[in-house]
């Protein structure tokens, strides 16, 4: 059987995953209708993908439908409201039978899984049970020899309670028969068909602490009897179906105690059966051994974002002097722990090259004395920066003695998500604790054992006044969502990354992202450039670092010097270099290299793509459709096309006759950056101590009162914002 599992992205609750086979899947009324009752054809198709590849992989697949009845009320509910006429309309209407119901919908259901399953060329086959044949040993050993035949034909075997014949009138509260219902139905055929995993889906993301519209309930990873039996609060139960997540809990708990692991998760995720076998830390498990893992528990994000908050405050209580000496602490034990570093980075560094990863990511991975000392001095710089916090950018005297003060103040709670470079994560949190700000990071795998290290190095510096629980460390990629979701303790969210995970938080989230997307740098020569000058911006703005976001990714030239032998010099020098040339429609013809796929692209490598502009107006065009807003820079002499070059551009940073490599916090004496950020809201560029702070107002007064602005006399008079 081949696998899905990557032995190090396994959760350490999860690691059962590895041994996993037979797989039971039970999915809900709700998640395979819709709102009004009709079939959810793309979360039932999504479904049937989803078992088509863990078939395709030797799993062994049973699937557990619930929805007949749903469809079956819907269907004839339609077929009654078109042959009534207005006056039957009008009469009070009588509930339709749930047992005509399910032997109308079943039909429909079925028809659709054959329909889907024969697009993915998978055979199914469909068996409909009631509690009754379970009474019967003969039944039950002629159920497991066929279901073992079909499967051994890579037949997935189809279940349904058959509620057309069922006798018992209120299956959910029936608790004295085989089964109950569906979940019950699963978790029973889990034990007579000795499934490996049951996976029960339903319309939430898993068991709640309380019901899941509740913003303080917190979703249970691992369901651990002796702690959360009798703490819950079930919310109301499915919009349809039976028993709602009380039965699935009550199914869950039989089968994991039988030794059947269980998993209930979301039907309403894209490959969420697959992230269960893959090992994923997703809904949540259920598991004879639960309660000797207390040793894996990870804190609870929620728990995780609250500690960084309330340690943020004590903080900011401290003086301007102990933060400073805090960071110099920082600094010292960054340099006292050098060859811990060093090891750790190295054995990070030789199981990228094991992994096959390429050799942008491992440079930016890597890490050399020369850069600890380097990180060491920029925290130091920050230390040494005037104070941030409780500074005051305005004094008004509204009325007399009444003073308004606005302070600088933190932001609150930062989640910081970034890849493959250690270094960020001491240049963040560096910054979050000279800015007063609570931390939440998530490194790339890639450095998981840089990142671990370089994490206990700075909290050990943090006095226990303050709390090593200021920065938290997020080991786990699966709870990202989670913290995601917590838009009442997190703040503000900044990516540092691809453009796919910048992307991908942006849609995920609520809370305020700050960063981007792509870092497309265009450097435009004009035609009364410097030649000698261009080319060593070019040169530098491409070679010096090629994966960093304010690398060059495309030139521009003049049309006027486009063919000039000094021009055609730059190129074959990029070359040289190791530099890949692509062109646009201009250049790929004149310069006979390959055409850009497009240009709109970070090449994050020794690439970039090349292009022709007639002049400096569109050169201003071809950067706003096709750039990022990150950095562009004008090669010129001719002040006039470059003042409009500087004033037009809108990026967030602009230069004239200097290289993109300088947008940087170091290198604009910010100390360190959280990141570059292309938003137009709050903080642009480069984001240092400054972008992670907001401002609050003061009031002081003598005892006055608004009272219909009766006898208030404002004065509304700017005063010194320095204290008197």
């Amino acid at each position: 059987m081949k696998s899905v599992v990557d032995a190090d992205s396994i959760d350490p609750s999860r690691q059962f995953v590895r041994d996993v086979k037979r797989i039971i899947v039970k999915v809900g009324t709700a998640v395979v209708t819709r709102a009004d009752g009709r079939l959810a054809l793309g979360r039932v198709g999504a479904l049937c993908e989803q078992l088509k590849e863990l078939s395709s992989l030797g799993f062994e697949v049973v699937l557990v439908t619930s929805g007949a009845v749903g469809v079956g009320r819907q269907r004839l509910k339609f077929r009654k409201l078109i042959n009534s006429s207005l006056a039957d309309l009008q009469k009070p209407q009588i509930e339709l039978d749930p047992s005509a119901c399910a032997a109308v919908g079943q039909s429909s259901l079925m028809a659709l899984y054959d329909a889907l399953f024969s697009q993915l060329d998978v055979n199914s086959s469909e068996l409909l049970v009631t509690d009754n044949d379970f009474k019967s040993p003969e039944f039950r050993r002629q159920l497991a020899d066929t279901v073992n035949f079909l499967l051994d034909l890579k037949v997935i075997p189809i279940f349904n309670e058959n509620d057309a014949i069922s006798t018992r009138k209120s299956p959910y509260e029936d608790s004295l028969g085989v089964f109950w219902d569906n979940d019950s139905l699963g978790a029973l055929l889990a034990l007579e068909l000795e499934a490996d995993l049951l996976v029960l889906l339903s319309d939430v993301d898993g068991l709640y602490s309380g019901p899941p519209s509740d913003p303080k309930s917190k979703l249970i990873y691992t369901y651990d009897e002796r702690i959360h039996e009798g703490a819950i609060t079930f919310g109301d139960k499915s919009r349809v179906g039976r028993g709602g997540m009380t039965a699935k809990v009550k199914a869950a708990t039989h089968a994991s105690s039988a030794g059947v692991p269980v998993v209930i998760t979301s039907g309403f995720m894209a490959n969420n059966i697959i992230k269960v076998v893959e090992g994923k830390r997703i809904g949540t498990l259920f598991h004879q051994d639960a309660h000797l893992w207390s040793s894996v528990h990870e804190t609870d994000a929620r728990e995780m974002a609250a500690a960084a908050r309330e340690c943020s405050r004590r903080l900011q209580a401290l003086t301007s002097e102990d933060r400073r000496k805090l960071l110099l602490d920082v600094a010292d034990a960054l340099e006292a722990n050098e060859n811990l570093i060093m090891d750790e980075n190295r054995a990070d560094v030789d199981s990228a090259k094991v992994a096959g990863y390429d050799k942008a990511l491992i440079h930016r991975l890597a890490l050399k004395p020369e850069k600890i000392t380097a990180l060491a001095k920029s925290v130091r710089t920050l230390a040494e920066m005037d104070k941030p916090i409780g500074r005051v950018k305005r004094r008004t005297e509204l009325s007399d003695g009444l003073i308004l003060e606005k302070l600088s103040s933190p932001l609150g709670v930062l989640l910081i998500v970034f890849e493959s470079r250690p270094d960020a994560l001491v240049q963040i949190a560096s910054l979050a604790i000279r800015s007063g700000n609570g931390l939440l990071l998530k490194g790339g795998k890639e450095a998981k054992r840089s990142n671990a290290v370089l994490h206990k190095v700075i909290t050990s510096a943090i006095p226990d006044t303050v709390g090593e629980k200021l920065i938290g460390l997020v080991t786990s990629r699966d709870e990202i969502p989670d913290l995601l979701k917590l838009d009442d303790v997190i703040d503000l969210v900044i990516p540092r990354g691809s453009n796919k995970l910048v992307s991908q938080i942006k849609e995920s989230t609520k809370i305020p992202v700050l960063g981007h997307a792509d870092g497309i740098c265009h450097v435009y020569v004009d035609k009364s450039a410097d030649i000698v000058m261009a080319k060593g911006i070019v040169l530098d703005a491409k070679v010096d670092y090629p994966a960093a976001c304010n690398a060059m990714e495309t030139l521009l030239v003049h049309k006027d010097i486009s063919s000039s032998e000094e021009f055609i010099g730059i190129l074959k020098q990029l070359q040289v270099e190791g530099v890949t040339l692509y062109g646009g429609p201009n250049a790929s013809t004149l310069y006979n290299i390959p055409k850009a796929t497009s240009l709109h692209h970070e090449y994050s490598s020794l690439a970039c793509t090349v292009e022709i502009v007639d002049d400096v107006r569109q050169a201003i065009d071809h950067i706003h459709q096709h750039g990022s807003a990150h950095t562009d820079c004008i090669v010129a002499e001719e002040i006039e096309a470059a003042e409009e070059f500087l004033a037009k551009v809108d990026s967030a940073a602009v230069f004239h006759n200097a290289s993109t490599r300088f947008c940087d916090g170091a290198r604009f004496g910010l100390g360190a950056e959280v990141g570059i950020s292309t938003s137009r809201i709050h903080a642009r560029g480069p984001v240092g101590v400054e972008g992670l702070l907001t401002t609050r107002w003061v009031l002081r007064g003598k005892g006055q009162v608004v009272n219909g602005d009766k006898g208030v006399v404002y004065t509304h008079k700017n005063l010194p914002t320095e204290s008197p």
